[in-house]
């Protein structure tokens, strides 16, 4: 196991270590988001300055500009962990 003590060393891993570390980051919070259905997205915008959609909008983007065209409503339910529509009907208040 390497050990990693600054951020010299971070920046040292394989560019495909730190894209897997980032990926596996990125799916912790969309499920941690999922789980916190009681966080709106109201509340992520007024004190983090983002929510689920943008993430949703920022997937999308990042797959465009690899030539992959998403919809806006995949991207949102891979994000929300459910169609849209469903979500705001169970948990927006």
């Amino acid at each position: 196991m390497s050990s990693v003590q600054t951020l010299e060393d971070l920046k040292a891993l394989p560019q495909t270590v730190q894209t897997e570390l980032e990926a596996a980051a990125f799916r912790r919070l969309v499920s941690h988001l999922q789980e916190r259905t009681d966080v709106q997205n109201i509340d992520l915008m007024t004190l983090a300055g983002f929510c689920r959609n943008c993430l949703s909008k920022w997937y999308r983007k990042e797959a465009e500009q690899r030539g992959i065209n998403v919809e806006d409503l995949v991207a949102r339910e891979h994000i929300y962990g459910m169609p849209y529509a469903e979500w705001k009907s169970k948990h927006q208040k």
